[in-house]
């Protein structure tokens, strides 16, 4: 199977992804090119999400880890016993999930010699990949993990890196620390421009002050569904893996790239969308 069916098969089983206007509601406003200057969305890109989303096993042990670090590269992470038990509960959570358990299986047919067929091995081969910490700068301190990247985000020279998740967003949101500037405009004229219900979005956003020109993200999907497909990617895919995503409204084709770190961590993994329509 290729990489790009292993995605849609993992979307297929992602039975905890939450439905637009009934778990959750996103307010898309206007679009804009990256390099426009105004703000093209007044109001919070989302309006609300449930409450009870966040007693699901998988949502509640996601949210516990990202208060454990800190945005600006160059100053060094540490890892408390908290933390290292919090890490633990988010692991064994998803792997209880349909998409998880099916990266697992996916990833040791393809590469039986690399990713192990006990899944105790594979969580510790998730532990290490995703949150091991690394040097972002050579000769620095140990300031970042693959984890901390993707889903997290950092913030390096007054530039916003990774950040790619919309729980996280969601909740800097709430907080006042994130500002939606608009979604970023179709390239082409017959594509369809983003609304309500799309599952994937390409905006721009302003955090803790730093602006991202643009940058993409999965709305309203698990966390295992993002991990499952990002891990698959860097385990058992190309730097570049192409995608055609069809989410029940819309087809996407996507991008997923992947760079690693020191050969054996995740570097960067996030979705580029190439292009956008209406199922």
């Amino acid at each position: 199977m290729p990489i790009g069916q292993a995605v849609q098969h993992t979307w297929d089983v992602d039975t905890n992804r939450l439905r637009p206007d009934v778990d959750y509601k996103i307010n898309v406003q206007k679009g804009k090119k990256p390099y426009w200057k105004e703000d093209k969305a007044p109001n919070p890109l989302f309006t609300s999400v449930n409450k009870s989303v966040w007693q699901r096993p998988t949502f509640s042990t996601f949210v516990a880890l990202l208060d454990n670090y800190s945005a600006q590269t160059g100053q060094a992470e540490t890892v408390t016993a908290q933390e290292r038990a919090e890490i633990e509960r988010f692991l064994a959570a998803v792997m209880e999930t349909a998409p998880m358990q099916f990266c697992h299986e996916y990833c040791h047919a393809v590469a039986p010699s690399k990713v192990p067929s006990e899944q105790a091995a594979f969580v510790q081969l998730l532990h290490k990949i995703w949150f091991e910490l690394y040097r972002r700068e050579r000769g620095g301190p140990l300031d970042s993990s693959g984890f901390e990247h993707v889903f997290v985000g950092e913030i390096r020279d007054k530039t916003i890196t990774g950040f790619h998740n919309w729980i996280r967003f969601h909740l800097e949101e709430k907080k006042g620390a994130v500002d939606y500037r608009g979604y970023i405009k179709p390239k082409r004229d017959k594509e369809a421009d983003a609304d309500g219900n799309d599952h994937l979005l390409t905006l721009q956003f302003i955090w803790k002050g730093v602006e991202k020109k643009i940058g993409t993200m999965f709305i309203g999907v698990s966390p295992e569904f993002e991990f499952a497909i990002y891990t698959m990617c860097f385990l058992v895919g190309n730097e570049n893996n192409a995608v055609q995503l069809r989410t029940g409204t819309d087809i996407f084709n996507v991008n997923i790239k992947c760079h690693k770190m020191h050969h054996d961590k995740v570097g960067t993994v996030y979705p580029y969308c190439e292009s956008h329509y209406e199922q």
